[in-house]
């Protein structure tokens, strides 16, 4: 039987974004992101409820400051205490998983989402995806930008700015473009 989408999506593989049923979930997820969004701080239980709507594991004292911005929200699990400061975006389609208490400053950006490098390819619309996975207390400066298949190390301090390409080890402070280990921290 021929695989959907979605399953080529999250394994993976070439897929296609225009599929129905991709649009859809995605639809689904801007209206909750609008009204994520739109709300105030005086409505916490809304933003709990439409957090747990929206995403896939939200732990216990995770707080993501308004505007949010996804893709699909269901492939984002996040560990409990996580902080997600303003205008933080993460495009899922493959698995983002952020452990506890990881922490993000303002306009910080993972993307698991990557096309094709061969143009030829490219032009004809298919799209990639990569996991991306940040382990416990991990720290990511305001403007950081994570790309596809990154993994960075358990308390690991990412500085502002920063475009990090590759995995990243634990306990190291790491900066620059592309993201380089400065120091470590243990």
């Amino acid at each position: 039987m021929a695989r959907t989408e979605k399953e080529k999506m999250l394994a993976g593989e070439l897929y296609l974004a225009t599929d129905p049923e991709l649009m859809a979930e995605r639809a689904r997820t801007r209206k909750l992101l609008r009204s994520y969004n739109q709300s105030t701080e005086d409505e916490l239980k809304q933003r709990e409820s439409l957090l747990a709507q929206l995403l896939g594991a939200v732990g216990e004292g995770t707080w993501i400051e308004p505007p949010f911005f996804c893709d699909y929200g269901a492939h984002i699990r996040l560990g409990a205490r996580v902080f997600m400061n303003f205008q933080c975006v993460i495009l899922d389609c493959n698995p983002v998983t952020l452990g506890d208490d990881v922490f993000m400053g303002p306009g910080v950006q993972l993307y698991a989402a990557t096309p094709p490098l061969d143009a030829d390819e490219r032009i004809k619309g298919p799209e990639l995806g990569r996991p991306i996975t940040l382990g416990s207390k991990v720290w990511i400066g305001g403007g950081s930008i994570i790309c596809p298949g990154v993994t960075v190390g358990e308390g690991t301090t990412i500085g502002a700015g920063s475009v990090v390409t590759r995995d990243i080890p634990p306990y190291v402070f790491a900066a620059g473009n592309p993201c380089r280990v400065i120091r470590n921290l243990r």
